[in-house]
């Protein structure tokens, strides 16, 4: 009897945590996905405030005369602009790119590339002076040298590494919503509400170009310049897809041409491109499996195969 008792609070506690299981593979999709969304309308939501204030602020201060601190300050940050403008540019597109918008991000980007070698330095310098075995100085020197070398370009390798993935993760995407904004333009919709609509239904699939899609229809509804916008959408994306959309698009309303052939041009191209990208990195797995297959199979097998016959001649040896 009380066997069967502790039989059954067992079963009874593994059907509940099978149930507590089943319950939460079913619930956290859905949860996933309402946050994806939430964060699409946050993203979207202060870029439409930060453009707002940044239009009233010119309403505000346009036409008032400039003070003599005012030009001061002005001259002083035109020339921090002439001697850092090109390195400060180039480092806010990326850290754009990685989907770091942040405004001090690119400072603390390159502080960290002038701290992190020094640290790194410090400590090498630290552990091999502190160890029992001495180390002739040219070598502390190499050895520092070469550590102080990658902290200054481990921020980089990561930042370049968020921006790779961003775009490739874009480029999956893109011909889908492309194929979504044809629908879209061909039912009369206009270009504007059609990307806010596509970054809208795609904002649980495929949220990084969500969110360049809902700041892209932000800037196009309060800048008033399509142009500017679509030239900032591909140069705060970075990737070649988004390029050639602008591009398109551009040309499209400059030129008069049909908006809905240019974007399904575009979708074609672009699904062209990501089944030769397929196609390549299938053409090039046989040599990168070369070499796992010398250091880690024929070993096995050769330990498989030659194994018994050493054995046996061993034991046939001793026999005699």
């Amino acid at each position: 009897m009380f066997d069967e008792d502790i039989d059954q609070t067992i079963i009874l506690i593994v059907s509940s945590l099978l149930a507590m299981i089943s319950f939460m593979a079913v619930a956290i999709p859905y949860l996933n996905r309402s946050e994806k969304k939430e964060r699409y309308k946050n993203i979207v939501e202060k870029k439409r405030k930060a453009l707002f204030e940044q239009a009233k602020e010119r309403v505000i201060y346009k036409g008032e005369k400039e003070t003599e601190s005012v030009r001061k300050s002005l001259a002083f940050f035109f020339r921090i602009q002439q001697v850092f403008g090109a390195l400060g540019e180039k480092v806010r597109d990326q850290m754009l790119q990685a989907g770091i918008r942040d405004p001090k991000a690119p400072f603390v980007y390159l502080i960290a590339r002038g701290v992190i070698p020094i640290v790194f330095m410090l400590l090498a310098t630290l552990v091999l002076n502190s160890g029992d075995k001495e180390i002739a100085p040219n070598k502390i020197f190499i050895i520092v040298l070469g550590i102080g070398a990658a902290g200054f370009f481990l921020p980089r390798i990561i930042l370049k590494n968020h921006i790779i993935k961003r775009q490739q993760e874009i480029n999956v995407t893109f011909p889908d919503a492309l194929d979504m904004m044809l629908i879209c333009v061909q039912g009369g919709i206009g270009l504007e509400q059609t990307i806010q609509r596509v970054g809208d239904e795609i904002s649980e699939h495929a949220q990084t170009l969500a969110e360049e899609l809902g700041i892209l229809s932000a800037e196009m509804g309060m800048l008033n310049d399509r142009r500017g916008a679509l030239q900032d959408f591909a140069r705060r994306v970075g990737s070649g897809s988004a390029k050639s959309f602008a591009t398109a698009m551009i040309q499209a309303e400059q030129y008069g041409t049909s908006v809905s052939q240019a974007m399904r041009v575009i979708a074609d191209e672009l699904r062209d491109q990501r089944m030769a990208a397929a196609e390549q990195k299938a053409a090039s797995l046989p040599p990168k499996l070369t070499v796992p297959m010398i250091l880690f199979f024929l070993p096995a097998l050769f330990i498989v195969i030659l194994a018994p016959a050493f054995l046996a001649a061993k034991a046939a040896g001793v026999g005699h």
